[in-house]
């Protein structure tokens, strides 16, 4: 690859690109984050409900990887993540169920204080980035030159970024992710776990809903709040009106658990929230550009996000060491 001058460009600081980054700066190399929205986490959402975070998007997290637990320690150590549960229930056809499991970690503040965190000291720029591409002076987002970059995003979402100079890599890019709208409904009080603690349940044959979250349990506060996720046949009749879904929701929601009209209810639509199939490798990466991701590894999870990030930045940070060393990485 060439040794083009220009910082290395992580487009999307969700807890991938942020893994990434931090690895990249660790090397010392000059690292720039870009990210379209307001607010940095990507699927890591909180939204502020009756005055209090809720977390939309992801709904916990697990450890398996050591260096991945050493990074939860860090945020265990700081107030920011707590273990919640090992327990969910398992609600459709028949009577419920309480099925074991890994501990599940939750956060005091939501989701997104883990990637902002995590975060600190980088450079991170609001900025929706709308082509990369390959001159032949080298890579450029948008025009301006880049020694790497890196799209820490879905397949989707990555290839309509890359231009036709990057077709090699938008070859990769093949694994398509399903729709969820999430569901946030808060209430006077609490009716739903009267009789034993509900922390979470996934919900089997039902066409409208597949998981409900207690955010009051996860957050650590037991506020009456719900999260309750949609199936994906049932987010892609409704991704060009969410709200309208609310309803058939709230019916659903009220099928499976004994709840009184919510106080306040929002939707939440994630066009692209879950990879579907598997795939093994980490990330991807050739010359000078890398897609990482909860898309890539075997199992679609946080964990898996950031570990693909960081393997990303660590591989990456080799490969333009090795480059302006003028040998093969």
């Amino acid at each position: 690859m060439s040794t083009t001058p220009g910082p290395v460009v992580v487009v999307g600081a969700g807890i991938a690109g942020i893994a990434c980054a931090r690895r990249l700066r660790t090397a010392g190399l000059d690292v720039h984050v870009l990210d379209r929205g307001r607010r940095i986490g990507g699927r890591m959402a909180t939204r502020t409900v009756a005055g209090r975070p809720v977390d939309t998007g992801a709904s916990y997290f697990t450890v398996s990887d050591r260096r991945f637990a050493a990074v939860v320690r860090e945020w265990r150590s700081s107030g920011l993540a707590h273990e919640w549960t090992d327990r969910f229930h398992v609600l459709g056809e028949g009577e419920p169920e309480v099925k074991q499991g890994p501990v599940r970690w939750g956060t005091a503040h939501g989701s997104r204080s883990l990637v902002e965190e995590l975060a600190r000291g980088l450079d991170v720029r609001p900025r929706e980035v709308r082509t990369v591409r390959r001159r032949a002076g080298g890579l450029e987002v948008d025009g301006v030159r880049a020694a790497a970059v890196v799209l820490a995003m879905p397949d989707a979402q990555a290839r309509r970024l890359l231009g036709h100079d990057l077709q090699d890599v938008r070859g990769v890019l093949t694994r398509e992710s399903e729709p969820v709208l999430a569901l946030t409904a808060a209430y006077d009080a609490r009716t739903w776990d009267r009789g034993e603690r509900f922390d979470g349940a996934f919900v089997n044959g039902d066409d409208v809903l597949a998981w409900v979250a207690d955010d009051g349990r996860r957050r650590g506060d037991d506020a009456p709040v719900l999260v309750a996720h949609s199936t994906p046949a049932f987010a892609a009749g409704h991704l060009a009106d969410p709200a309208a879904a609310a309803p058939a929701m709230l019916a659903a929601l009220g099928s499976h658990l004994e709840v009184d009209e919510p106080v306040t209810t929002r939707v939440q639509r994630w066009s692209l929230a879950r990879p579907t199939g598997r795939r093994l490798p980490t990330h991807h990466l050739r010359d000078g550009v890398g897609v990482c991701g909860d898309g890539w590894g075997p199992v679609s999870k946080v964990e898996g996000a950031w570990i693909s990030g960081d393997d990303l930045g660590t591989a990456l940070a080799r490969e333009l060491r090795s480059a302006r060393a003028g040998r093969p990485a």
